[in-house]
């Protein structure tokens, strides 16, 4: 996971140094069932066919490492060396190319073209300005082979659940954890708040992101020479409505 145009640690990791990469996983612990992975692996998989894939914002690996364990090789791209230095200690994270980096503009030096560029779990709002997450499409436009795929999961802005006058919406309650969203309209961001109790020890997290509509990505990707090629709602194909609360979206770079 990475950031751009967010206020960056000392150890140059944004949000996203030591306090969170230790529990990343384990607070994340359901996005890595079976349940959860297979579906994305099934699409990723498909899209790359016989060529290498490429991960916007790594992280500790949920995806990359079992995609290379389906024989697609994969390349990242991570601010957080925090979070790579978990994905390097797992089995089979050492194998795995990463470049550290913004990967709105960083570049993977020496590793030629990808069939499927991906970034998943709403990371496209990890770049806090509409400039960044333009700068982004062209970047993977530039790492594409022709024909090649773009893919993000990212969520629909949840306005509609907004109360009257308020700009807050929770997404986690529990006994000893508390998860809201705080939108501001005007300027097209939110910020997610964590609160966390373990016994008498109280912690909390709180990280930007801008939040952006589906034909506004389908703008960007234009604009970066990519053109659509489809929209779910999630990685099972069920079909993108109106209702649909999260997209998985696939450009396509054309053939010359």
């Amino acid at each position: 996971m990475t950031t751009d145009g967010t206020e960056q640690g000392a150890d140059g990791d944004g949000h996203f140094g030591e306090s969170v990469a230790d529990s990343y996983d384990a607070s994340t612990a359901d996005m890595f069932t079976a349940d959860a992975v297979d579906p994305v692996l099934d699409v990723l998989a498909g899209l790359a066919g016989d060529g290498p894939a490429l991960e916007l914002g790594i992280g500790t690996g949920r995806i990359a490492l079992p995609l290379a364990r389906r024989g697609v090789p994969v390349h990242g791209i991570d601010m957080s060396r925090a979070m790579v230095a978990r994905l390097r200690a797992k089995p089979g994270g050492a194998a795995i190319g990463v470049t550290i980096g913004d990967f709105a503009t960083a570049k993977a030096e020496g590793a030629g073209t990808f069939s499927v560029a991906y970034l998943v779990f709403n990371t496209i709002m990890n770049l806090t300005t509409q400039s960044a997450q333009v700068a982004c499409f062209r970047n993977v436009a530039d790492h594409l082979a022709p024909g090649g795929t773009f893919v993000i999961e990212v969520m629909v802005p949840d306005l509609r659940r907004l109360p009257p006058g308020q700009s807050v919406v929770p997404f986690q309650v529990s006994e000893n954890r508390c998860g809201f969203d705080e939108y501001d309209i005007a300027t097209q961001s939110m910020t997610s708040h964590h609160i966390r109790v373990e016994g008498e020890r109280g912690s909390s997290l709180s990280v930007p992101f801008r939040y952006v509509w589906p034909a506004e990505l389908d703008l960007m990707a234009e604009l970066a020479g990519l053109r659509p090629r489809a929209r779910w709602e999630d990685w099972t194909r069920t079909p993108f409505t109106s209702d649909s609360r999260t997209h998985v979206s696939v450009w396509e770079k054309p053939r010359e």
